[in-house]
């Protein structure tokens, strides 16, 4: 096995030298790379597509993704602020902002919880609904389309297991 340096050296303008740890080279026939490559590849075009769908049904990304949270994440068709903002990954004053943008666009309306009026539930309107049941339809019909082009797809339990491991 031959041997893989750790660090290499290079000039850096006002620094005589620096130590950059080297990252080791994939093993030949390794396939986890391109198996996580591919997968990630596959991510940024879904992700694409879905970002050019929404423009074109007249929301933005977020608001689709906001309509996708609302109508599924919590599984009761409703959920609050704060478990929105879990569901996009973003913080609650943020989500506030996209639900009064959304709300304004007639998308979803929100209200206070009458047990518990810190609490705010957001739900879709017959207009957010539409729209979101389009998306969907067209979401679907994209991830089954990629699932042919892109293996990784159907297999992502097994790329995970697999990450690990180095492959022959």
């Amino acid at each position: 096995m031959r041997s893989i340096p750790t660090t290499t050296h290079f000039s850096v303008p006002g620094n005589a030298s620096a130590a950059i740890p080297a990252a080791p080279l994939p093993e030949k026939g390794d396939k986890v790379y391109e198996e996580l490559a591919r997968f990630r590849y596959a991510l940024r075009k879904f992700l694409r597509f879905s970002e050019t769908a929404a423009r074109e049904f007249g929301v933005t990304p977020q608001q689709h993704q906001l309509m996708l949270g609302v109508a599924g994440f919590t599984g009761r068709g409703a959920a609050t602020v704060s478990e929105l903002a879990e569901f996009l990954q973003e913080r609650n004053h943020s989500v506030v902002g996209l639900v009064e943008r959304a709300e304004h666009s007639g998308l979803v309306q929100s209200a206070e919880n009458p047990a518990d009026r810190r609490v705010v539930v957001v739900t879709l309107t017959r207009r957010g609904r539409e729209i979101l049941a389009e998306l969907s339809r067209l979401h679907r019909d994209e991830v089954s389309r990629m699932r042919g082009l892109i293996p990784e797809l159907g297999s992502t339990r097994k790329m995970v297991r697999n990450a690990g491991k180095r492959t022959a």
